[in-house]
């Protein structure tokens, strides 16, 4: 399985982003995805998950602010960020678990004040 992410860049403080995910090498319906982020000097942190059933669950520092979708038939994983803020800038990464878990390469989020 390869998780490929993209969608990051440079974004004005209020704007919005969208991120996507796709999954690749297998037809394997993932128990869970989600979003990660690493900020420089911090440890990797949840953004967002998605069950299998459609359940989400995003930290209090987004919720209200990103949407986490999938796309089964798209073996795709999304995720819309508005009202970004300067404390949201760090490399953002998608995780699918399956018994094992494979996580994407990362994508640049930088948000300037």
């Amino acid at each position: 399985v390869q998780l490929q992410a993209f969608g990051g860049g440079l974004v004005q403080a209020g704007g919005s982003l969208r991120l996507s995910c796709v999954a690749s090498g297998s037809n394997l319906t993932f128990r869970y995805m989600g979003w990660y982020r690493q900020a420089p000097g911090k440890e990797r942190e949840l953004v967002a998950g998605i069950s299998a059933g459609g359940s989400t669950n995003y930290p209090d520092s987004v919720k209200g602010r990103f949407t986490i979708v999938r796309d089964r038939a798209k073996n795709s994983l999304y995720l819309q960020m508005n009202s970004l803020k300067p404390e949201d800038t760090a490399v953002y990464y998608c995780r699918a678990d399956s018994g094992w878990t494979w996580w994407g390469r990362g994508t640049l989020v930088t948000v300037s004040s």
